[in-house]
């Protein structure tokens, strides 16, 4: 039975895909790439603590740039655009009647040992086990009403706001006490030296050093699902909605939202995220307190309000004749996100790495997103020719292959 039930399964067809889903995810792989940059070229763990206070004159408007319009808005986006595929999966399992939790299941294992193969042999600042860890739970929500979908992500969304709030007030009421102070100065020494055995096994280690460092780098960044992973899924259930109710679809019905999303989540989201700069432009790991818990929680607002409106603008610009087909070149690249997300991750350590070509912490802050266009539009450029010629690309081919059990066909002529 179950052999029948897998042979009846198949991946999506390029003719059946949502062409605006293909298009933010190109987009989005931009958007990641420029936020990964400075974790190639440096220290994983520095990346994410706002504002360098070292860098001055172009490289510190470059980081405040990249900070304020790019940092945490596209690893949301690539969430919602996650919960739109899981939606559109289960759609059409709907459809055609078949069962789906089996398929979703291994979907779900098989990304999960591509991220920690990512994470533990190329780079400590996957985001695939995550997301893998995250889906297992959708399958719970497949059969409520869509309509709850937006505001159960919304509450998913706020929890870690609240957590921050909570640990903010106890800072706040227990800072100078010698018992927070010491904790906190713990973990303050902790990150710290976290940074530095980064900057030693990547900068100038050999490459089982650097495999060392990824394994505890890895654990560490784990240790934080319990905040992020609630973000993660509330943005997976946020693009569910957008699948479920025909907003990705068919935008044209849903003039109001996409209206909403462009002329009043964006611009809020922008002043958000100045606000929370204003209050706390560099993370100090060593303390913690109702300013700083504010700053976050400012930072994590502005992250969801400015990803819903950033892909707002993208599908009115599709279908603007002016920005539909240079908006389109990026649909190839799309459709083969998780190939050009771990190319990302070879291409730059291999270059910036001890290992590879050695140039970490070389290359400016300022002369990072002229790097990442580069590489970006070369990404592009192979998407093309390579789907020229197959249906999937690498990656996408052994996750579909995997996931329903057959090695799918990947040449054009032969699909």
């Amino acid at each position: 039975m179950t052999a029948t039930i897998t042979e009846n399964l198949a991946p999506i067809a390029v003719t059946e895909r949502i062409e605006a889903m293909d298009v933010l995810r190109g987009f989005a792989l931009l958007g990641i790439l420029l936020m990964n940059l400075e974790g190639f070229v440096g220290p994983v763990m520095a990346s994410g603590s706002g504002l360098d206070p070292a860098l001055t004159g172009m490289d510190r408007t470059v980081d405040l740039l990249i900070y304020v319009l790019v940092q945490g808005k596209f690893y949301t986006l690539f969430s919602l655009l996650f919960g739109m595929g899981f939606a559109v999966m289960s759609q059409r399992a709907e459809q055609a009647g078949r069962p789906f939790a089996g398929v979703y299941w291994r979907r779900g294992l098989v990304l999960l040992c591509i991220g920690v193969i990512h994470a533990l042999f190329i780079w400590a600042g996957d985001i695939l086990m995550m997301y893998a860890l995250c889906s297992f739970l959708l399958l719970a929500f497949r059969t409520l009403p869509y309509r709850w979908y937006v505001g159960m992500g919304l509450v998913a969304y706020v929890m870690p706001i609240g957590f921050m709030y909570l640990m903010g007030a106890m800072g706040s009421l227990m800072g100078g006490t010698e018992g927070w102070d010491k904790m906190m100065g713990e973990i303050g020494k902790q990150m710290q030296v976290l940074i530095e055995a980064e900057r030693t096994a990547y900068g100038s280690g050999t490459y089982a050093e650097a495999t060392l460092q990824r394994l505890k780098s890895t654990g560490m960044a784990l240790s934080n699902i319990t905040m992020f992973g609630f973000i993660v899924f509330g943005m997976f259930l946020i693009g569910a909605w957008f699948v479920r109710s025909g907003a990705i679809a068919r935008p044209q019905e849903f003039p109001r939202l996409y209206a909403g999303l462009r002329w009043v989540a964006l611009p809020v989201g922008l002043l958000a995220m100045l606000g929370s700069v204003a209050l706390e432009p560099t993370m100090d790991f060593a303390s913690f307190d109702l300013r700083i818990a504010t700053a976050f929680a400012l930072q994590m607002t502005a992250n969801l309000l400015m990803c819903l409106g950033y892909a707002a603008w993208v599908v009115r610009a599709l279908g603007s004749p002016l920005w539909r087909r240079p908006l389109s070149a990026l649909a190839p690249a799309g459709r083969m996100a998780l190939t050009n997300y771990l190319m990302q991750s070879l291409v730059c350590t291999w270059i910036f790495y001890g290992y590879g070509l050695g140039y970490f912490e070389q290359l400016p802050r300022a002369w990072q997103p002229v790097f990442a266009l580069a590489l970006f539009g070369l990404q592009v450029l192979v998407s093309h020719l390579w789907l020229a010629r197959f249906r999937f690309g690498p990656m996408e081919w052994l996750w579909r292959s995997a996931t329903y059990l057959k090695p799918q066909p990947l040449r054009l002529r032969t699909a």
